[in-house]
């Protein structure tokens, strides 16, 4: 039988669905690579954003018009399962911590029933069998749900409190990877920062474990909001001195304005997170700083935005996912006193700007050096690599999956150019 999916959203969710098509592929199924093709089609959902919203609920009735069984995974089921019946009545429905279920809800919808299973399993969901994207990265989840209650989320309704997965289990699933030929391992989750707070242990203990496996590899650490590692920050950088640790650092900050965060209910200042930046610049000056800021969160005045923007020349990140703000339902942020759309659109593209011509000075910084970089994919005609601080270098040759020595000749904002 022949299947379809698409997936979208975070990292944890990219796992998710490689490994609900290993389990597929493993019984017997086909996959394939159009949804005119299958037999039955699956759309692993992200909610995290309006647009992204907005994208599922097109992608929905767009597979719903092919006339096929179809399944939606992911987030979306679990916090919006109206939405997606008023499109599709007899689509079935799986929730993101139940995906060991997607052979026996396959199984069942194919010959026309509505399968639902929202449950929480509350089972590690690791060591599976995968159809990778990338046959070089090995998406390793660590933990499902967050300890975090952020007014503007709505992940959290989907993915509920901390589940943190034991270290054997994580060891032994980036071992099989590396067998497999991975060479990049992505640690990743809703916010590794709280890994392990759930059974007496934290990230810090983790990546000391994984750093001890043999063999060559990279680890890139996935986000990690400040108020969880902020007592634990030096051991942090202890474990970042190893040289199979990206000098990658994604810390979003959110707002600059300690009024906003309040409101978001972040719990840290903006200064705790500042002299984490700086402890973390400091310890290692070639580095790659990433961080997320939403603009135009309710009630954000010019003043509160002028500190977002301050905050951001001073600190000079390298990466900056830029978000306008917009009112998930659920959260208590819709009930708050939102701003015009308009001047949410302003804010945006003047930060933008700004980040931009950082991004550009911070990246000059890399011309003339010289190292191994980690050739770990094609983007359009392109090979690109990433060198140990996570830096996109564009190649001019070389082989998916080597370390490649380079030497840096240009740059742009968003990469580096081999000479």
């Amino acid at each position: 039988m022949k299947l379809y999916m698409e997936t979208y959203g975070c990292s944890a969710n990219q796992a998710d669905g490689e490994m609900m098509l290993g389990l597929l592929k493993e019984s017997g199924f086909n996959i394939v690579d159009s949804p005119k093709n299958s037999d039955v089609n699956i759309i692993n959902t992200c909610i995290v954003k309006t647009p992204t919203h907005n994208r599922m609920i097109y992608r929905i009735k767009k597979l719903t018009e092919l006339k096929k069984p179809l399944i939606v995974a992911g987030c979306m089921p679990k916090v919006e399962r109206k939405v997606i019946e008023k499109i599709n009545t007899k689509a079935s429905l799986i929730g993101p911590d139940s995906i060991e279920k997607i052979v026996d809800v396959v199984k069942k919808t194919m010959p026309g029933h509505k399968i639902v299973f929202l449950k929480d399993l509350r089972k590690p969901k690791i060591c599976f069998p995968r159809v990778r994207k990338n046959p070089v990265v090995d998406i390793v989840e660590i933990a499902s749900g967050c300890l975090g209650n952020c007014s503007f989320c709505q992940v959290k309704l989907a993915k509920g409190k901390l589940f943190s997965y034991p270290i054997d289990l994580i060891v032994k699933e980036i071992e099989e990877s590396l067998k497999e030929g991975c060479g990049e391992i992505w640690i990743t989750s809703q916010d590794c920062g709280c890994w392990g707070f759930d059974f007496n242990s934290n990230l810090s203990e983790l990546l000391n474990r994984i750093c001890k496996i043999k063999g060559k590899f990279f680890i890139r650490v996935g986000m990690m909001n400040p108020n969880c590692i902020k007592n634990i920050f030096d051991d942090i950088i202890d474990s970042y001195k190893s040289e199979k640790i990206f000098k990658f650092l994604h810390l979003p900050v959110q707002s600059g304005s300690d009024t906003i965060l309040k409101k978001m209910n972040r719990l840290y200042t903006v200064n705790e997170f500042k002299k984490m930046i700086k402890k973390f610049k400091k310890q290692f000056p070639l580095s790659t700083i990433s961080t997320d800021i939403i603009v135009g969160f309710p009630e954000e005045t010019k003043k509160d935005f002028q500190m977002t923007v301050d905050l951001i020349k001073e600190i000079k990140p390298d990466v900056v996912n830029i978000s306008k703000f917009s009112p998930r339902p659920g959260t208590e942020a819709v009930k708050m006193e939102q701003l015009p759309v308009k001047t949410i659109n302003k804010r945006s593209k003047n930060l933008m700007k700004i980040v931009k011509d950082i991004q550009l000075k911070q990246n000059k910084k890399w011309i003339g050096w010289e190292g191994d970089v980690l050739v770990n994919e094609v983007k359009k005609t392109n090979l690109i690599g990433r060198n140990f601080a996570y830096k996109s270098v564009v190649l001019k040759e070389g082989k998916i999956s080597e370390f490649k020595r380079v030497s840096i000749g240009s740059v742009s904002h968003t990469s580096l150019f081999e000479k």
